[in-house]
């Protein structure tokens, strides 16, 4: 248990200075946090984890076993990061050279999920509630609602904001049919109308 008790950290876990860590939120074996990290309220960090330093988590992200965070990265509220999932944050990397300092920023809007094995080049946004399926490569911004799948990734669908495939009728209306909440699809992209 850490010393602060508004979070929990497992003794295996390391967190380094200057961290900013919210109440409720849970760091489990073997994970790093590294410096001047901002991580919200009510996230669960999962095993074998690595968030670089600077990196801004929203509140209730919930990270799955062994997944690499990198500076300039950034996950807004109520997002999902797949086991083995990995950021990247130079373009260009090479051993030989060092490119501190010109990391590329990454966004992860709210909601967002990432399946197992997916990698997220940097430089690129995700919208809202977009879904990430489990080993896909995303090489470009990701639009609010979309689903992605494959190397590099495509969109194939819409996703609601429960989890579920959208359906849209010729009018470009979706109805979730377990949370049901409305959607409608103009000039190629998704907007809730109706809780």
């Amino acid at each position: 248990m850490s010393e602060n008790t508004a979070y929990f950290a497992h003794e295996s876990a390391y967190i380094d200075d200057n961290c900013k860590i919210g109440q409720g939120t849970k760091i489990w074996h073997f994970s790093h946090v590294m410096s001047n990290c901002t991580i919200g309220t009510n996230c669960n960090i999962g095993q074998n984890v690595v968030i670089s330093p600077e990196v801004v988590l929203g509140n209730n992200v919930k990270i799955q076993n062994n997944v690499s965070i990198y500076t300039g990265v950034i996950c807004e509220d109520d997002v999902f990061l797949g086991p083995s999932m990995v950021f990247t944050n130079v373009i260009n990397p090479r051993s030989s050279v060092n490119r501190r300092g010109q990391y590329d920023k990454t966004l992860v809007k709210r909601g967002v999920s990432i399946g197992a094995n997916a990698t997220i080049v940097c430089g690129n946004t995700l919208g809202e509630w977009a879904f990430v399926g489990a080993g896909a490569v995303i090489t470009k911004d990701v639009k609010p609602y979309a689903l992605m799948v494959g190397n590099p990734a495509k969109q194939i669908g819409w996703m609601s904001e429960f989890g579920h495939r959208l359906h849209f009728d010729a009018q470009g209306i979706a109805i979730c049919e377990e949370s049901k909440a409305s959607y409608k699809l103009e000039n190629g992209l998704v907007s809730k109308i109706s809780a």
